[in-house]
């Protein structure tokens, strides 16, 4: 959701349009709410707090002081906080105040100055310099940015016109950025589905955000069993968890409390499957009897992990008593955002 605050008639006005442009919704003071028909926002802080818990960017049709004291208590980080844009009454000029590349603030204050006839004013570095940035890129492409210091790494070193190695399993469309180069480096990006190859002596891992996970477990598997044995599988195949996209096993698992309860802590969709379905599936399955005899296939985790998301990438494997298996699915990249 884009949330958009005004404090004045002229201010509401303006956030009338921005909501109705770009799918928002518009709050005002306790003075104006019933006025002008709109929801209140009683408490600026207690409105902000929500905000960044609900929503995906913040514009505040305000000086651009009373945005940054509002959001100044909440502030974390650039990868986790939402866009936040101030945009005077008039229109003029839209800000972008906070999580620029990643939050797509500066992309929000073009959009803003489009609807307005105003100007974006963006004063991030690599905006500025026509610079390529990792950040922004990874966003547009659905990557997985694995560490935040060599992403900075990276940018710094753009910005200092050295080059920057570039590796990637997938073939991207367009014209490679200025600045990055193939082969090895130093300092470099690696796009594949884990982080366990290092092409560069410092890599950035950019991973696709786009595995699925086939799980089996038995009746009555404790959320915390189920947890831990998630992490040891992620961890013993390098694969960040933010690049999982989803869940998935048989029909039978439907009730299945731990499972459910996983899925949703991760808030990661869940998909099932019958056994006839998971039948159907070809290709190489390690078999278990047992499993056969329980629940009319041969195999769970990893039927179930092709059925719902592509290539296997990791077969079968056993971490603490439960069974899991990913699989990949397309992925295409372009160099263009």
């Amino acid at each position: 959701m884009i949330a958009v605050i005004a404090f004045t008639r002229a201010g509401c006005q303006l956030g009338q349009q921005l909501a109705a442009s770009l799918e928002g919704r518009l709050w005002t003071t306790e003075r104006l709410a019933g006025e002008l028909e709109l929801p209140s926002a009683v408490s600026l802080s207690d409105w902000t707090r929500e905000r960044f818990a609900d929503s995906r960017a913040l514009i505040f049709v305000s000086a651009a002081g009373i945005a940054v004291r509002a959001v100044a208590p909440f502030v974390k980080d650039k990868f986790s906080d939402p866009a936040v844009v101030s945009v005077d009454e008039a229109g003029r000029f839209a800000v972008p105040l906070l999580s620029g590349h990643v939050g797509g603030a500066n992309d929000l204050a073009r959009r803003i100055a489009a609807v307005t006839g105003g100007q974006a004013v963006v004063s991030t570095a690599t905006d500025v310099r026509g610079k390529f940035a990792v950040d922004v890129w990874a966003g547009a492409q659905n990557l997985v940015i694995t560490s935040r210091e060599l992403a900075k790494a990276v940018s710094a070193a753009l910005l200092e016109n050295q080059t920057v190695g570039i590796s990637s399993a997938y073939p991207i469309a367009g014209e490679t950025p200025q600045g990055l180069a193939d082969g090895a480096g130093e300092l470099g990006i690696s796009i594949a589905p884990t982080m366990k190859e290092q092409p560069f002596s410092r890599t950035l891992h950019l991973i696709p955000r786009a595995v699925t996970l086939g799980v089996g477990c038995r009746r009555g598997t404790p959320p915390d069993c189920l947890e831990a044995a998630l992490a040891e599988f992620l961890q013993k195949n390098a694969i960040p968890r933010a690049a999982v996209c989803g869940l998935a096993t048989i029909d039978l698992k439907r009730d299945e409390p731990g499972l459910l309860a996983l899925a949703e802590a991760h808030n990661w969709p869940i998909r099932f499957f019958s056994a006839e379905e998971l039948t159907q599936e070809q290709g190489e399955f390690p078999p278990s009897p047992f499993v056969e005899k329980t629940t009319g296939v041969d195999n769970v985790c990893q039927r179930a992990a092709q059925r719902a998301g592509g290539t296997i990438l990791i077969p079968k494997t056993i971490c603490q008593g439960v069974t899991f298996a990913a699989a990949m699915g397309p992925v295409e990249l372009t160099w263009e955002t």
